[in-house]
This record gives structure tokens, sequence and C-alpha cells, in this order.
């Protein structure tokens, strides 16, 4: 899945014929078809397994350091990380391939995905909340979905060309626009 993952995510779900798969996959044209299915079976299959590792490396980057602060800003580093990573194409799958793909199961999976998304930024707010971080009647929602725009955001100008250094320098400041202005490393301020 992953040789897959790589002829969609550099040609778009358009704009790759059989024949792409074939050669990416490195696989003949009737084991294609029996162990992988037709175009949209392998683009669902190549869609679930890159959000699944995606997915994980994101919680990892969320739940992995000790503040939220610098939480937010890992998980929004990783973000620029996966879209700009040597010798894929630039961007994400997720966000700059599959929406544009006409097809009822693809949008819910990405709605599901995006809603999955979401919410475990929405916990590790709470636990900024339980940690005395950020006040207990901070948005939580609202703040988790402009991280996630964030997030997209940079993916998107990561796929337009932007470096990358210049995207980590704007991850690493984005976290401080969707947390309140007296927030430090060490929790709430004075």
């Amino acid at each position: 899945m992953e040789k897959a993952i790589q002829v969609f995510w550099s040609k778009s779900y358009d704009g790759v014929t059989i024949e792409d798969l074939v050669t990416g996959m490195g696989v003949r044209k009737p084991s294609l078809y029996a162990v992988f299915g037709d175009k949209r079976e392998i683009f669902l299959r190549a869609l679930k397994t890159y959000a699944e590792a995606k997915g994980a490396r994101a919680a990892k980057a969320l739940f992995s350091p000790p503040t939220l602060r610098d939480a937010l800003a890992s998980f929004l580093r990783h973000a620029v990380e996966a879209a700009t990573e040597e010798g894929s194409a630039p961007g994400c799958l997720m966000v700059c391939v599959a929406p544009l793909v006409d097809d009822p199961e693809v949008r819910q999976f990405l709605k599901d995905a995006v809603g999955g998304g979401l919410a475990l930024v929405e916990r590790r707010f709470r636990d900024g909340i339980s940690a005395g971080e950020i006040p207990p009647d901070f948005p939580v929602a609202v703040r988790a979905s402009q991280v996630g725009d964030l997030a997209r955001g940079l993916t998107m100008r990561a796929q337009m060309g932007t470096p990358r250094l210049a995207l980590l320098r704007d991850a690493q400041e984005a976290a401080d626009l969707v947390l309140p202005p007296r927030i430090s490393n060490a929790g709430l301020e004075g």
C-alpha cells in the first residue's frame, strides 16, 4: 500500500491510471485486480493505511510533550515534517488529494478522520485544563478546530512549495495563536 500511496499522492486520484498503479506498485495487472481490486478500492485502502500511520504519529507528537504549548507546537511541526518528507510528494494525501475525489465513501472517511483528529486535540486541551495550564472555560472545541485548520494550512503551503524551514518556524509560532496570551510553559501566570 505504501507504493500505491505514493502513486496517488504524486499524481492525484484522477491522474492515476491502472497502468500507473501496476508500474508504481510493481505488480502485474491480473495480480493487482485479484489482490487489491479496482482503482477506487486501491485508493480507499491506501487512504486508510495512510491515515492510520499518520494518525498514530500525529497522536504521539500531540501527547508526548509535557506542556500544552509544546504539545501544540509538536503537533504542528509534525504536520510540516510529514508534508515535507524527503522522497514523498509535498503535502498530504488526506489534505491535498482525497478531498478532490468525488466519492461518498471517501468523503465520509475524511469527515470521520478529521473528527477523530479534532477529538485528540480536544482531549489534549482538556488535559491542559486538568493540569491548570489553561482556564476551565477555555473554548476547547473552537480552539481544536483552529489547530486543525493551522495544520491543514501549513500542509497546503508545503504543497505549494513553501520551504520547510519557514513552515517549521511558522508551526512553532502558531501554537501561541490558539492559547491565551498569558500562558507560559509553566502554566497560568500570575
